[in-house]
């Protein structure tokens, strides 16, 4: 069982904990893969997703996966919310807390804001991205995702390649994935390279070639567009050409690698159209391991409510 009354970060998360979290998921993807969508475990429960940022996959997946489960999913955009007139993110939690939710998913643009909410409230927090900070179900399902392929972590080289400094994915991923026993390599301009990510665990590659070299998985992220009228890169169509991924670069890497992505995919940027519809992409299947892992928190922490917090 989860020793936590929320997911907030994989920053000091056990191996066990997420070995828990990797195996109730693939319980869940066999079942939604087999048809079944419909599960008794949140009946009467409540799950608020509460975005500050656009989502299309992590929103629908929080969404689809308390539905599957069982519970009354409530959505809130800030957009049309009391945010609009200046109700502070405590204020919304305390509202929504006197209304008896019982889960809370929330993206938001500041680092540290679902830290904030979990101190708040009583119910449980789940992060979906928070600002630079983490992105823990992303990185999850993308665990999920390899160990589904290779069925250990223990030895695999992982390669990270694009906007890293702004990326909560990269972040996540390297705790995750170094927790269970792999390397993560990165590679980007070094404006976006992040200071100390080297103390962190990760291998600061020289090229994208040794970052790919022997890679297991290759994953791109999105270069975040509002970010090149910054400087951080010369322009698109030089940082497809000199950081981009393409079928002569995977080369490199192990015969069995997969690709990934968190989406959206700038096409021609990150990756070609034909590394990411080519065989050893596994985008796709990513979207359906996210509602898994959705899934598999949740009854997770429900689970630990239960036995902790009622």
């Amino acid at each position: 069982m989860l020793k936590r009354k929320d997911l907030l970060g994989l920053y000091g998360v056990s191996a066990g904990e997420i070995t828990e979290i990797l195996d109730a998921a693939e319980q869940m993807k066999r079942a939604v893969n087999s048809g079944k969508k419909s599960f008794d475990i949140l009946k009467g429960k409540t799950l608020v997703t509460l975005f500050y940022e656009n989502s299309t996959r992590t929103r629908t997946s929080f969404e689809l996966a308390g539905k599957y489960l069982g519970a009354t999913e409530v959505n809130i955009s800030a957009a049309s919310s009391s945010v609009q007139k200046g109700e502070t993110l405590i204020d919304t939690g305390k509202t929504l807390q006197a209304l008896k939710a019982d889960f809370i998913a929330i993206r938001h643009p500041m680092g540290g804001a679902p830290h904030l909410l979990a101190k708040t409230v009583g119910c449980s927090v789940l992060n979906g991205g928070d600002g630079m900070n983490e992105h823990p179900t992303q990185a999850l399902l993308d665990m999920l995702t390899i160990r589904e392929t290779f069925g250990t972590f223990k030895g695999l080289k992982i390669a990270i390649l694009g906007d890293i400094k702004h990326s909560r994915v990269a972040k996540s991923n390297l705790f995750g994935l170094t927790t269970m026993g792999a390397q993560v390599w990165v590679y980007a301009p070094g404006t976006l390279i992040p200071k100390g990510f080297e103390e962190l665990g990760a291998h600061i590659a020289s090229s994208r070639e040794e970052c790919i070299e022997g890679a297991h998985g290759v994953m791109g992220l999105r270069i975040q567009l509002e970010r090149q009228s910054g400087g951080l890169f010369p322009s698109l169509s030089e940082y497809s050409r000199y950081y981009g991924v393409n079928d002569a670069l995977l080369k490199y890497a192990a015969k069995d690698a997969i690709v990934l992505h968190p989406g959206p995919v700038n096409r021609g940027i990150e990756l070609t159209p034909q590394v990411i519809d080519g065989l050893k992409s596994r985008i796709e299947d990513q979207v359906t391991s996210g509602l898994s892992v959705r899934m598999a928190v949740l009854k997770l922490l429900s689970e630990y409510r239960e036995v902790n917090c009622l």
